[in-house]
């Protein structure tokens, strides 16, 4: 069943407004409620949120958790900042694949606004202010021209739920098709696997050697891709090859029929992975 995704700054709001969409759908419908989040999983803010491998583990968790519970009965609310747009559009992914419709909610408050909610909390709930801020500096608003940030409804903090129109986003509203990318195929074909191997090997050691003659900023052409890689930092090798690992385990549930697709699908997922 559907997603609704949450986001906004720290302290702007989120976690009352999945607790008031939670009450509305089940008090308006048979069905069961999810909340999966920060709380949820007991995150500790000041200590994730400083140290960017723990922030992705958490990010991880997050959305290994929404996929275990979005079914075909259940609605699923994800409260946490989901302030990062290449996350959002994993998740977005996430909801293709599930043949699910999604929709996100972005509580926006301003930064003063969300800094005084922030201090009126107890002491172990609050952010620390260096905390806080890098938080609000790196925080990438939702676009609704964006696929993945769409339906998106915008909610101001003496605003009224539109609960109807939410309502309509997630039940009424087809799931979005799926693509090369997210739709099972039976993986049958050997060459698949070679062709999959060597094509993200040939791309790896494009960006790597591009990288000596290259700057942040730069578009690198890699082997059999119309798209370019968006170098947005220098890359190291254990990076991309873990990305590599991760795209090649995620292809091999998923695979295409058209492998000369490969090399445009590892670009995109790149290009998602750097930013």
């Amino acid at each position: 069943m559907p997603l609704i995704v949450m986001c906004g700054y720290p302290c702007s709001g989120k976690t009352q407004r999945a607790e008031e969409l939670k009450k509305y759908f089940e008090d308006g419908t048979d069905r069961k409620v999810h909340i999966v989040g920060d709380g949820v999983l007991g995150v500790e803010r000041n200590g994730v949120y400083a140290d960017s491998q723990k922030e992705k583990n958490v990010r991880a968790s997050l959305k290994a958790e929404v996929e275990r519970k979005v079914n075909k009965d259940d609605i699923v609310i994800l409260d946490s900042l989901n302030y990062i747009k290449g996350y959002r559009y994993e998740l977005f992914c996430l909801i293709k694949h599930a043949q699910t419709p999604h929709c996100l909610v972005y509580c926006l408050t301003s930064n003063e606004q969300s800094s005084l909610w922030n201090m009126s909390r107890d002491a172990a709930e609050q952010y620390s202010q260096d905390i806080f801020d890098a938080l609000v500096q790196r925080f990438e608003a939702p676009d609704s021209r964006n696929r993945w940030d769409s339906p998106l409804f915008t909610i101001l903090k003496d605003d009224t739920l539109p609960f109807e129109a939410l309502s309509d986003a997630i039940f009424k509203r087809k799931a979005p098709p799926p693509n090369q990318s997210t739709q099972s195929q039976p993986l049958s074909s050997a060459n698949f696997l070679y062709e999959l191997d060597k094509i993200t090997q040939d791309v790896l050691m494009a960006i790597f050697n591009a990288q000596k003659t290259s700057v942040p900023g730069d578009q690198i052409s890699v082997p059999g891709a119309t798209e370019k890689v968006e170098l947005t930092r220098n890359i190291n090798m254990a990076e991309l090859r873990k990305l590599r690992r991760q795209f090649i385990s995620y292809s091999k549930m998923h695979p295409t029929e058209n492998t000369g697709q490969i090399s445009n699908m590892f670009v995109q997922y790149l290009n998602k992975s750097f930013h």
